[in-house]
């Protein structure tokens, strides 16, 4: 009985192209608010900080680059593993600027500080390592 439950089970979940869509959609779409914040407010605040760290302003705009651009990549599984990589270096970045005193906290409810920061960058390594599959606007795999 088990074993025929779990081979009904498994031929209606085996779908690793549908999981690559739904991580692909799940990470890209999430990371869009972000970018849509910064259409929103700006990025001066990070220029600000940036020009604190004697680092030139101008790189606050990759910025949009890593929370607009790479996600609506991801989404459309167009050169959907370096869009991964640079929405992962997007996010550790923020957490190199934003977070480098919480990387040993724990919140008042035992969680990591930077667990949703970490969630992120783990997510896009697992696109990078994962490509887009099957549901891309590019068939071919050179460009997945």
């Amino acid at each position: 009985m088990f074993a025929n439950l779990n081979q009904w089970f498994t031929k209606l979940t085996d779908h690793p192209d549908g999981g690559r869509l739904l991580l692909r959609l799940t990470f890209a779409i999430l990371m869009l608010f972000h970018g849509v914040a910064k259409v929103q407010h700006g990025v001066g605040w990070i220029a600000d900080m940036l020009n604190a760290a004697h680092i030139p302003s101008f790189i606050a705009y990759g910025t949009y680059i890593g929370e607009i651009v790479a996600p609506i990549l991801i989404i459309l599984g167009i050169f959907t593993r370096p869009a991964a990589f640079i929405m992962g270096i997007t996010v550790l970045v923020a957490v190199l600027m934003l977070e480098t005193g919480n990387l040993f906290q724990l919140s008042p409810v035992g969680a990591w500080m930077v667990e949703n920061q970490a969630l992120y960058v783990l997510g896009c390594l697992s696109i990078m390592l994962l490509g887009s599959g099957k549901y891309s606007v590019i068939a071919n795999k050179a460009y997945r």
